[in-house]
């Protein structure tokens, strides 16, 4: 059984990486600094220590 957990562990990370991806892509193309603050707090709840300096 550790088999099926250990893949929703990869489903979620594969999940959680394409979405970080296209809030960099959003974030990339906004122009003001609220839109950015806004994604920045989108990412953060997807992943707490995420950064879009990287």
């Amino acid at each position: 059984m550790g088999c099926v957990e250990r893949d929703r562990e990869m489903k979620r990370r594969r999940k959680r990486r394409e979405k970080l991806q296209k809030l960099r892509k959003v974030y990339a193309k906004a122009a003001s600094d609220g839109e950015k603050a806004e994604l920045l707090a989108k990412a953060r709840k997807i992943s707490p220590l995420f950064s879009f300096d990287e």
